[in-house]
């Protein structure tokens, strides 16, 4: 019977594990320790600063000394992060399995967001529907955030399979499209003035700061989407079309169908983010999601997402966003200048697409010499 260590070994996703082990663990080192002020629950229900007496008897806020890095208000913070790119990611990872890429990932954010603002300002303590009920607003912000992003992918598949040109070219122009109509419809100002029912939802928080909703968000998602590729039929005809496209359409499966669909699983994944960002920072602006391409798509990649296609999981991708926000949060924290930060994320990305290209040339190799 083999050991449970070996058993565990054999998870397509516990190298990523042991890397993300790695990094906290060198971050746990090296970011040294911090005075963070202390908290308590007041009279009232919330919380208040903790003040002390000094030895010259003066009442002085109260602090104590933590890890940097590992200390429960930098890991909530860490985990709230991580659940709006990984929510992406796990998107993002079914397009490259089925051997696509989606370049407008974060212009669909910024559009769906501000799109969605401007609903639930409507609706807000300042708008012109403010003596609608609540739950109304609410509901008419969140669908409008997440059809227009669903609305999007699915423009973006149907332009791939009707035109049938390359995923890289057509999400590329409706990136520029997408950022500039965001633009325009806000002329550059922040959106803000939602109904507080809906802030108070997203950021419920436990202890520290946990926001639970975005990590249960990221997490109804990541099973969703496990399940979607491994368990169902449609998930499998997503890997089949990734490993061989020609092969998938002569064994019968619908290609273009299925192409639609990921797409438009893209662009619903960008907006279940967009809306709980919209929730968590209380406002949108044009410029939301710029730069999220890149860390969404190396999230995936990281996560083991082949861009030749065939391969992925969705936990991989959830595991791959946490990678890269630890590295951006190691980046902070041991004070390195933020700019190397896309430095380090882009040769992350590399090194990846070099270390799938070696398995699959091992791979390829040992499938000849077992042949021969």
């Amino acid at each position: 019977m083999p050991s449970p260590l070996r058993s565990a070994l054999r998870f397509q996703e516990s190298g990523l594990v042991l890397v993300i082990l790695a990094l906290g663990v060198l971050l746990t080192v090296f970011s040294g320790s911090v005075h963070t002020p202390v908290f308590a629950v007041g009279p009232e229900g919330g919380r208040q600063r903790v003040f002390t007496t000094n030895a010259a008897g003066e009442q002085v806020p109260a602090t104590v000394e933590r890890n940097k890095f590992l200390n429960a208000q930098n890991l909530a913070q860490l985990a709230k992060d991580t659940s709006f790119i990984a929510i992406m990611a796990v998107g993002m990872s079914l397009v490259i399995i089925s051997g696509g890429i989606d370049l407008s990932v974060g212009a669909i954010y910024a559009l769906a967001s501000v799109l969605g603002a401007i609903v639930l300002n409507h609706f807000g303590p300042d708008g012109t529907a403010a003596s609608v009920p609540p739950w109304l607003g609410v509901t008419l912000g969140a669908g409008t955030c997440v059809g227009v992003a669903a609305l999007c992918g699915l423009i973006n598949g149907g332009l791939i399979v009707a035109l049938r040109v390359h995923p890289f070219i057509i999400t590329l122009g409706a990136m520029a499209i997408l950022r500039g109509l965001a633009f325009v419809v806000t002329k550059g100002q922040s959106i803000g003035g939602f109904p507080p029912a809906f802030r108070e939802i997203v950021r419920y928080e436990v202890g520290n700061g946990l926001s639970l909703v975005p990590l249960g968000v990221m997490l109804v998602v990541t099973f969703v989407g496990a399940i979607y590729l491994s368990r169902l039929a449609a998930g499998r005809r997503v890997y089949a079309i990734g490993g061989n496209e020609l092969a998938a359409r002569f064994s019968g499966i619908r290609v273009e169908r299925v192409k639609l669909g990921v797409y438009l699983l893209s662009g619903l994944a960008a907006g279940i983010a967009a809306l709980l960002s919209l929730g968590y920072y209380g406002a949108a602006t044009s410029g939301d999601g710029q730069g999220y391409e890149l860390n969404v798509i190396a999230a995936a990649v990281v996560g083991g997402a082949s861009l030749t296609g065939g391969r992925g999981t969705a936990p991989g991708a959830v595991l791959g966003a946490l990678v890269i926000q630890l590295i951006g949060s190691g980046i902070v924290i041991l004070g390195i200048d933020q700019n190397y930060s896309q430095i380090i994320i882009g040769s992350v990305v590399i090194a990846a697409v070099v270390l799938d290209n070696f398995n699959t040339w091992l791979a390829r190799r040992r499938l000849a010499r077992q042949a021969g």
